[in-house]
């Protein structure tokens, strides 16, 4: 019996290793510079679709306030579990500027490793030997998340070999701590609701002005119809709506009770973060506050994640992300979940704001040791 047992546990053994592990799926890592020293790190995510020996897919990386990314096409190694994909470009670590950087241009090689608790694929971006004075090599560890898979679209897209550069989708987000001059944006739906809309009588001397109320903003007070009469079309100029709106909800912002709901320490200088609505999908529409500056507004929660790239303010010991509650929805509070990942480990909050409180984290960087 003992030997009836020893062999079939080898026999088990042997069919769990001859399993293959397919490097389809959506990864997230953190990217390192091999060197002494405090830099700044790469925050990568890996969308990649294995076809037999092949894989295709997109790299897209986050560095310092630069998001860039690329079609790209390697090799997978059923049996060794090895990614390689060559020619890919990345900024190099020491650019003061991401407007006048220069690339280096890298060959990653990663190993899948899986374990019932997670899958990682560990490598580097190694440098072209041409550079190697000036380009080191970049050390990353990609973790599989389990719960994304690869944008049907994308599949279709990463099938012509031809390198090209892919843009963010249109509703993620990509914010630098350090400026606070930065206009936020609005979703589609938001977008009428803060233009002007101009009307020309049949009488050149009479300009109405309307903006129209936004129906999810019950918290903001919004201007009335406004009707002047001049003497000629030269009507004077109108303020800056979208600045206008900012500066409405700043102010409310600013009047309501901050509720501390966590503090983290995280390990890169830029961190994603994800919002999504923790109940039912009821209309929950929030702001995004970085440091007391508005960076998003009227951003309706949905199942779908609402995506923000932030690269933190190391001039700060804390970066505060405040959320602030447009609305009610359907069911109060306005209630969200943050999920929060450095590139290397992931973090869940549970955040809820009110018409009289904001909901605000603060991130700390962890110093190296």
């Amino acid at each position: 019996m003992q030997r009836l047992l020893i062999i079939f546990c080898l026999l088990t053994a042997q069919r769990l290793c001859a399993q293959t592990v397919t490097a389809t799926g959506s990864w997230y890592g953190r990217a390192d510079v091999e060197m002494a020293g405090m830099h700044n790190n790469y925050l990568t995510e890996l969308v990649i679709k294995q076809t037999g020996n092949r894989v295709d897919g997109i790299f897209g990386y986050y560095f310092r306030d630069k998001y860039q990314s690329f079609f790209v096409h390697g090799r997978y190694n059923p049996k060794t579990r090895e990614v390689i994909i060559l020619n890919i470009p990345i900024i190099y670590f020491n650019s003061n500027s991401t407007v006048n950087s220069i690339d280096c241009n890298t060959n990653f090689v990663g190993v899948i490793i899986s374990s019932r608790v997670k899958t990682t694929l560990k490598g580097a971006f190694y440098h072209d030997e041409k550079y190697k004075y000036l380009c080191p090599d970049v050390k990353v560890s990609y973790t599989l998340d389990k719960d994304e898979k690869p944008q049907p679209d994308i599949q279709q897209e990463v099938t012509n070999a031809a390198p090209r550069i892919w843009k963010p989708q249109a509703d993620d987000y990509v914010v630098d701590a350090f400026k606070t001059d930065q206009t936020p944006p609005t979703t589609a739906a938001a977008r009428p609701a803060d233009t002007p809309l101009t009307v020309k009588t049949d009488t050149p001397t009479v300009v109405k002005t309307e903006l129209p109320a936004k129906p999810l903003d019950t918290a903001i007070a919004r201007q009335p119809i406004i009707k002047t009469e001049v003497a000629a079309i030269t009507a004077a100029p109108i303020s800056d709506p979208a600045k206008e709106d900012s500066r409405l909800i700043t102010e409310s912002f600013s009047k309501r009770k901050e509720i501390i709901t966590k503090t983290l320490e995280v390990e890169s200088d830029s961190i994603r973060l994800s919002f999504y609505d923790n109940g039912e999908i009821d209309g929950d529409s929030i702001s995004v506050f970085v440091n007391n500056q508005v960076v998003l507004t009227h951003q309706e929660l949905a199942a779908k994640a609402l995506t923000l790239y932030l690269h933190l303010d190391s001039t700060r010991d804390v970066n505060e992300i405040g959320m602030f509650a447009e609305n009610l929805g359907k069911y109060p509070p306005n209630t969200a979940l943050m999920v929060i990942t450095d590139g290397k480990n992931r973090y869940e909050v549970f955040m809820s704001s009110s018409l009289t409180e904001n909901a605000t984290i603060r991130i700390r960087r962890k110093k190296s040791p």
